[in-house]
């Protein structure tokens, strides 16, 4: 038998860290990454035959479960007709139609690729709209690896900002403001630097753990590019459909200029959305001047899993009770446990979305993040691992809920919370 390390060690040979994304080389916690044969429900099963409980969800892409039925048989009958046809086809439309449903103030949008992409075009929008070239964004939160996103606070907040990646140059970041989430001040100081054309953030961040969006913040956002003639743009790639139905935005009432979605908007095919008001959405080419294309956007494969996928959000609201309630009583066990075991840090979480951080008390910024015990993550991960959990491997990123987690959230809890007792020193 070709075993997980087997595989690594292959890998290795003709990928850069052995594997297609940085955080699955594993890094942060030690270790060779498991390599997985299959995923049904709520597990993985690697190429060893080992079951995992899954709380990766493919970084949030997962909703109903692995290989959910429905998806798949969805993917299966598309896949038969076609995968790329380059033109139009019905389906597309159908898709769009949905999202609006849910999400209304996507009034006219785009399917694209990946996150990036999506989060990418939509700044491109705000800049060619209000003809300003400066962005705002938030230290410790993440919009995909374009140049203009690699980038972190400079001598202080709301300074320009520094290349974070080599590769990035310092002109491509020139435009890029950093202010600190939850901090209205630093958004404030932000715009004195003028030339601002939009502001992107997480509306609930994923990429430096969950934080919450603190009462005002997000509608001191909406404020602040109004009254400076800005675009506000909710990065949902991580948040939509999974913190609740219409997306974050329902959850805070607050609605953004643009909004870009991801992960769970195709069931866990390759596929995002970028999306807004109608008349920035026109300027998009071929209605505007604001040029955006891709080949595989809108592909029968993509939009057959986000049909199947959405119709059953659409139709089943009543899920977003279950995940809820899952999530908190997976919030509520951890934390008691490590109040228990005198461990410090906290579990933050919203929705189906959860983060354990060992060391601070409550984490509302990267400058708090930026402290927790990562050595002590490292253990609980490992620990959680050899007991058949799988979490997601840096302390900086939230776990996910699935609702197949129904199924074994009580065997998952009574492990994590066993895996908590090997943290303590």
């Amino acid at each position: 038998m070709t075993t997980s390390e087997d595989w690594y060690r292959r890998a290795t040979q003709v990928m850069p860290g052995g594997v297609n994304s940085p955080v699955r080389a594993f890094n942060a916690v030690g270790g060779a990454p498991p390599f997985i044969a299959s995923a049904h429900g709520a597990k993985l099963t690697t190429v060893d035959g080992v079951e995992l409980i899954d709380f990766i969800s493919s970084w949030g892409a997962i909703i109903l479960g692995h290989a959910h039925p429905r998806i798949v048989g969805a993917i299966t009958a598309a896949a038969a007709g076609g995968t790329s046809f380059g033109v139009p086809a019905p389906g597309e439309v159908e898709v769009a139609e949905t999202i609006r449903r849910l999400v209304p103030a996507m009034e006219v949008m785009r399917m694209v690729n990946s996150g990036t992409e999506a989060c990418q075009s939509a700044i491109r929008v705000a800049r060619g709209a209000t003809g300003k070239n400066g962005i705002v964004k938030f230290e410790g939160c993440y919009h995909g690896h374009a140049d203009s996103f690699l980038v972190e606070a400079g001598s202080g907040l709301a300074t320009f900002g520094e290349p974070n990646s080599p590769g990035v140059t310092e002109a491509t970041v020139a435009d890029t403001r950093i202010a600190r989430f939850n901090d209205l001040e630093s958004v404030e100081l932000a715009f004195e630097s003028g030339d601002i054309a939009a502001v992107i953030v997480e509306p609930v961040t994923g990429n430096m753990g969950v934080a919450i969006p603190e009462p005002g913040f997000l509608e001191g956002l909406r404020r602040l590019c109004d009254e400076h003639d800005a675009v506000l743009i909710f990065d949902e790639v991580m948040t939509a459909f999974r913190v609740a139905r219409g997306c974050a935005q329902e959850r805070f009432g607050v609605r953004p200029d643009l909004t870009c979605l991801g992960k769970v908007v195709a069931g866990g095919t390759p596929a995002a959305v970028y999306g807004g008001r109608e008349d920035l959405m026109r300027r998009v080419s071929p209605d505007g001047p604001v040029y955006q294309a891709g080949t595989l956007s809108g592909n029968p494969l993509a939009v057959a899993g986000a049909s199947a996928c959405l119709s059953y959000i659409e139709h089943n609201p009543e899920m977003y009770d279950t995940l809820e309630d899952m999530g908190a009583e997976l919030e509520s066990a951890l934390s008691s446990r490590m109040s228990e075991l005198g461990i410090d840090g906290c579990v933050q979480r919203v929705g189906a979305m959860l983060t354990v951080f060992f060391g601070p008390s409550a984490v509302r910024s990267w400058d708090d993040a930026r402290t927790i015990d990562t050595d002590r993550f490292a253990r609980f991960f490992n620990a959680a691992l050899q007991r058949g959990v799988l979490l997601p491997p840096s302390g900086f990123e939230a776990m996910f809920l699935n609702l197949a987690h129904a199924e074994v959230l009580d065997s998952a809890i009574e492990r994590l919370l066993d895996a908590l007792e090997d943290v303590v020193s």
